[in-house]
């Protein structure tokens, strides 16, 4: 089997450790293990208690019922804890398609999914979010059109992510209630990537499509919302009988999650210290994300934007003469500086930053874009500059 390669997840990878500014990162500053085990606690005595054996395959009672409380009418054994949100996908596609089956994927996205929808099926069908002024602002909306067009009589999956990476968008009640429905006259498996669910700049917690129809499974992990990549705890919640399948595919691949980052997670998804992890993660986002926005300004019409709703990124279409990948690329060999290109999520001309680091590191990264901007720009017109240069604010 020939698989596509990841070409944003190669990327990062490959350099993430070895620029000197991060932008590409999609999450917040990582909590520290200290945080959770709030000094010497019970807690941290079982930590440290711990036989380093193997943990229960598909994830301790405790864990899963925890998980379990973050969707409505959930029990344990509608979850499956897997190492990653990555792997909640890989092994969900994995246990659901078939060589002829159609996935019908939401773009702009994390391109981890049309990969495994053109490993396991061949064929990845796409629709769109699109740019809709509501009012007097501007948000991103479900094309519904273009999900109806995408799917057909083969499709087996249709798979959203919500709130969305790389735009930050929240479907609408209503943008829900037309994707279950497309899902349910197909017949196809609704697949929801919740992993920015909690993530919410509002403060208000993103509807869960969990239950809304009977052949829905959300993939979701700690990685994003709660700031704790490193756990490497992800989750499958759905329906009891195909978690049970997803379970027998994941015997296959890492067995077991790690008994230490089983025992962390479950004191993360401890209700009340969920919700604190939460505000922890919205307080880094509204602290975080103005100061951007003023940079964003200061470039006059050199990009559209639309403010994310969710999650540390900003997605934005620029004005240079240059494709993504190239701007990426001359970022990160001239500037030592890494941002997401938006060819890699499905949409050209666009760049995604992330702000969830300390503010001076932001900012230090963006004087380095900066320079690269203001040479392509003059460039492109060297009689009047596309970009209008500016004191920075004291705060980024």
């Amino acid at each position: 089997m020939r698989i596509p390669l990841f070409k944003m997840e190669r990327m990062q990878s490959t350099y993430e450790n070895y620029v000197e500014y991060n932008l590409s990162e999609s999450g917040v500053q990582p909590m520290r293990a200290e945080e959770l085990l709030e000094g010497d606690s019970p807690e941290t005595a079982r930590l440290l208690a711990a036989e380093l054996g193997y943990n229960q395959s598909n994830g301790t009672e405790m864990l899963r019922d925890r998980i379990a409380l973050f969707y409505p009418d959930a029990a344990r054994d509608n979850i499956l804890v897997t190492n990653g949100g990555a792997e909640a996908n890989f092994a969900t596609f994995w246990a659901l398609l078939e060589h002829g089956d159609r996935v019908a994927v939401q773009i702009p996205n994390y391109f981890q999914t049309p990969g495994l929808a053109r490993i396991f099926a061949r064929r990845a069908d796409f629709f769109r979010l699109v740019r809709r002024k509501e009012g007097n602002s501007t948000r991103w909306a479900l094309d519904v059109d273009s999900l109806r067009k995408a799917v057909s009589k083969k499709t087996r999956i249709i798979l959203v992510t919500n709130p969305n990476n790389p735009t930050g968008a929240i479907l609408s009640e209503a943008e829900m209630d037309a994707v279950v429905g497309i899902a349910r006259r197909a017949g196809a498996w609704l697949v929801a990537d919740e992993i920015y669910r909690g993530a919410e700049i509002s403060g208000i917690t993103t509807p869960t499509f969990f239950g809304r129809y009977a052949r829905v499974l959300v993939t979701s992990g700690l990685s994003k919302a709660f700031g704790l990549p490193g756990l490497r705890i992800g989750w499958v919640a759905g329906p009891a009988k195909m978690v049970q399948k997803i379970w027998s595919y994941r015997d296959y691949t890492t067995i077991a999650p790690s008994i230490l980052s089983d025992q962390l997670a479950r004191l993360a998804l401890e209700p009340a210290r969920r919700e604190k992890i939460f505000e922890r993660t919205r307080s880094i986002l509204r602290t975080n994300l103005p100061p951007l926005e003023e940079w964003i300004r200061s470039h006059g019409d050199l990009f559209e934007y639309t403010p994310p709703l969710a999650g540390a990124i900003a997605w934005m279409k620029y004005k240079l003469p240059i494709s993504s990948i190239e701007l990426v690329e001359r970022l990160r060999k001239e500037q030592s500086v890494l941002i997401v290109a938006g060819d890699q999520c499905g949409m050209a001309k666009h760049i995604r930053i992330g702000f969830g680091s300390p503010v001076e590191y932001t900012r230090k990264g963006l004087e380095r874009i900066e320079e690269i901007a203001k040479r392509l720009g003059a460039k492109q017109n060297p009689t009047q500059p596309v970009i209008r240069l500016q004191a920075h604010s004291s705060s980024l």
